[in-house]
């Protein structure tokens, strides 16, 4: 029987899955989701084409249908139109019918004309890629057969699960349902893990929802995110050039006053805010909350109330705000922290107002809160006039 061109001991079997599936995962985090998705980074050509080329031998994806829909999950966030939403299919639908979600809407023209523009559509493109995206993952089953021999089927067959599994199902379920949180964003993004090497980078997808147009996913120490290194030596070796990464947070302790600097700071790192501000209040709402369950609401549900207390108002239901309501009501100190929040995350709501009339809003608001006589709003008030 034919044994392959290449004969290796079990481990080498395992070694040459990860590495066929790493580049394929490399291509879709550079090439298909912060290149041509979000337009993060530019590509050489070159670069481009063997992203365009590895992907049509080990997965099959077509680029404008992988762009639009991803684009349009963006746009329609954890609403009913999103294409994978676990917020509103579940979890385990997403999990385990991840691939046939996307399919199913590969298939709608709509998506695909309102948000696949700027895809690449030449010869190549228009002739083989999309024409015959099945022709390459049967090239790839032909070539592995040949490198490994009959095992060669279960290398072409994990190859063919990998991003099926990993993108569509992980991604997609798992990083809007468990994890940690960086960013309040309006969606349920999560970071799944802090080190993003095994998916690419892909599991800090917290990050990813709070600045989408980032080419960097990581923002933390801590976090690694491997497609970024990729990036980094694309870049060095001019394959690539960065066009944005993710705002950084600067503090000018000597600030007092807010002004039109400390306004745009704000505003651009408005999701780093409203986190600073809910990790702020946390013990002071702990407090409060415990007082409240211990004198008046008896079946208190502590975890959902505190959750509540960070999200914007327009996000709750009219049963949630019916029961925030009573709440808030039994407390003068939750009342204030809760509208105090309210307030502020309006400022950067309102488009039409001058900047001038915004930084007095600004201004105003930290005033109010320094007086509240709540400490921890007063901290978290100081340090936001030194934004800078």
């Amino acid at each position: 029987m034919f044994a392959g061109f290449i004969d290796l001991p079990w481990w080498g079997y395992m070694l040459a899955i990860l590495a066929l599936t790493h580049i394929t995962i490399a291509s879709v985090t550079i090439y298909l989701h912060r290149h041509q998705a979000h337009r993060a980074l530019d590509l050489h050509p070159a670069a481009s084409h063997f992203f365009r080329f590895w992907l049509w031998l080990s997965t099959g994806i077509v680029t404008k249908e992988w762009a639009a829909i991803h684009r349009k999950h963006h746009a329609k966030c954890e609403t009913v139109e999103d294409p994978h939403s676990p917020v509103v299919l579940g979890i385990r639908k997403v999990l385990l019918q991840g691939y046939e979600l996307y399919r199913k809407e590969a298939q709608n023209r709509g998506t695909l004309g309102k948000y696949g523009h700027g895809t690449p559509d030449d010869w190549l493109e228009r002739n083989l890629y999309s024409k015959h995206n099945k022709a390459g993952i049967v090239l790839m089953l032909v070539i592995d057969v040949l490198l490994f021999g009959p095992i060669g089927l279960t290398v072409w067959a994990v190859q063919m699960a990998w991003i099926p599994v990993n993108a569509a199902g992980i991604i997609n379920g798992a990083g809007h349902h468990w994890g940690y949180r960086n960013y309040a964003c309006a969606d349920a993004s999560t970071n799944i893990v802090p080190w993003g090497i095994f998916i690419g980078g892909e599991e800090l997808h917290n990050n990813h929802h709070a600045y989408a147009s980032s080419a960097k996913l990581s923002s933390k120490w801590y976090e690694i995110d491997i497609g970024w290194l990729y990036i980094r030596i694309l870049a060095n070796l001019r394959l690539a050039q960065v066009k944005k990464i993710a705002p950084q947070v600067r503090l000018d302790i000597s600030k007092t006053v807010c002004d039109l600097e400390t306004l745009q700071a704000v505003v651009t790192n408005r999701y780093e805010v409203m986190t600073k501000y809910a990790r702020s209040l946390k013990k002071t709402y702990s407090v409060e909350m415990a007082r409240i369950k211990l004198q008046a609401l008896d079946k208190l549900d502590v975890s959902r109330i505190k959750h509540w207390l960070h999200l914007d108002e327009n996000g709750l239901t009219e049963q949630q705000k019916v029961k925030l309501g009573a709440v808030i009501h039994a407390s003068p100190i939750l009342h204030t922290a809760y509208t105090l929040r309210q307030e502020l995350s309006v400022i950067w709501q309102r488009s039409t107002t001058s900047k001038e009339h915004l930084v007095k809003q600004l201004e105003d608001w930290c005033h109010r809160a320094e007086n509240s006589g709540i400490a921890a709003l007063s901290e978290f008030s100081q340090r936001l006039r030194c934004y800078a």
